[in-house]
């Protein structure tokens, strides 16, 4: 992966077939998966609208650490994988596609109930066995559904919706919407403080909070609140988690006017929200390891690579590399390439798909927006 200092522009190879691409990732990994898709201009943190405003429209064609594997998506938020199948979320109009081999999509269904407002709408997506969990706004609440996956690649279909978690407050912005489910098994879910900052350091409260769920939506016994499903809180409006290989978890956060974070997070730990803001030094509350002007990053889906945890940043436009073993340091990659940038995933043959949203309404869409990109993680 090329590593480049903002402000310096890239020799740019030649432009990569879709057809190339994929036989590139067959070679390679003897899989039927196609290659991802770069993202245009990161969204804001602040007061009003996450992410809000662009820096500019996305390049053209994208430089060659970065093989488109799908393009003409719209408002897509999440990327996760059902065994090799790539599945996408749709944010505004709550559809679930499957790419195929070819970069090919096809929708699998829509996820009824869905009220697409502001940033709400059909977020994350998880996969644990042979279900689909989903993260989405409906009404006046959040919450998480589950449905069987029913089929085939090429002929997946979602069985009947069962709710794992409802209440969870919503609002235009702030709505979290991160699932992922950890080594332990267990589902967390990043939600946001829904434009009441007070709810974040309320621990009855499920705004503002990292959770943790049994798959069932039970509440583990061992987590750090009995008999709730809260396992960090002081949250201002999180978007991003993961683990590195000896369990650590992470979690990006959008700032309001000062610091995005990317936190450590701690079973039962304040992380300061709405009373400190990035590294304060505060006694009672959990500092970020690192910090960034909102400008330069509003930071969203993450990812483990080996010894590295990436970060896709919407405002900033650039897909960060923060290595495990240095949190306090980063380099950035595709600067103001691809405009914003909402999710990063692991594929199942270790390369990374990166996912842009350009057409979220706060970005500056090409003709081909919005794309999954794939790039080989060091490469």
């Amino acid at each position: 992966m090329t590593v480049r200092t903002p402000g310096t522009t890239p020799a740019r190879r030649p432009r990569v077939s879709l057809a190339a691409a994929f036989a590139t990732a067959l070679a390679a990994a003897a899989i039927g998966l196609a290659a991802c898709t770069p993202a245009p201009s990161p969204e804001r943190a602040g007061p009003g609208p996450e992410g809000a405003g662009s820096s500019g429209a996305p390049t053209a064609e994208p430089d060659a650490a970065g093989i488109v594997v799908a393009s003409g998506l719209e408002a897509p938020w999440s990327l996760a994988f059902h065994g090799q199948v790539p599945l996408v979320s749709e944010r505004d109009s709550a559809r679930i596609l499957e790419l195929d081999e070819t970069g090919a999509s096809r929708e699998v269904g829509v996820v009824g109930g869905v009220t697409p407002r502001g940033e709400g709408g059909l977020l994350g997506l998880a996969v644990h066995e042979d279900f689909l969990y989903a993260y989405l706004t409906a009404g006046g609440e959040n919450r998480i559904d589950r449905f069987p996956l029913e089929g085939g690649p090429g002929a997946l279909a979602l069985g009947e919706a069962e709710t794992v978690l409802g209440g969870i407050p919503a609002a235009g912005n702030h709505n979290g919407g991160r699932i992922a489910f950890g080594p332990d098994g267990m589902l967390y879910a990043t939600t946001g403080d829904a434009g009441q900052a007070s709810s974040a350091q309320d621990t009855g409260d499920l705004a503002g909070k990292i959770l943790r769920l049994t798959p069932e939506g039970g509440v583990p016994q061992d987590n750090p609140f009995e008999g709730s499903p809260v396992y960090s809180y002081g949250h201002r409006n999180p978007q991003g988690i993961a683990w590195d290989a000896a369990g650590t978890l992470y979690a990006s956060e959008f700032g309001q006017n000062t610091w995005d974070e990317l936190n450590v997070i701690e079973p039962g730990a304040n992380y300061g929200w709405p009373e400190v803001e990035g590294i304060a030094g505060q006694e009672g509350f959990v500092d970020p390891v690192q910090q960034w002007a909102p400008a330069e990053a509003s930071p969203s889906g993450i990812a483990v690579s080996g010894d590295a945890l990436y970060v896709a940043n919407l405002r900033g436009e650039v897909l960060r590399e923060v290595p495990v073993d240095a949190l306090g340091e980063s380099a950035e990659h595709w600067a103001g390439e691809h405009g914003r940038l909402r999710d990063v995933a692991v594929a199942p043959d270790g390369s990374l798909w990166v996912l842009t949203n350009n057409t979220d309404g706060r970005g500056a869409p090409g003709p081909e927006d919005d794309r999954i990109l794939r790039l080989e993680p060091g490469s």
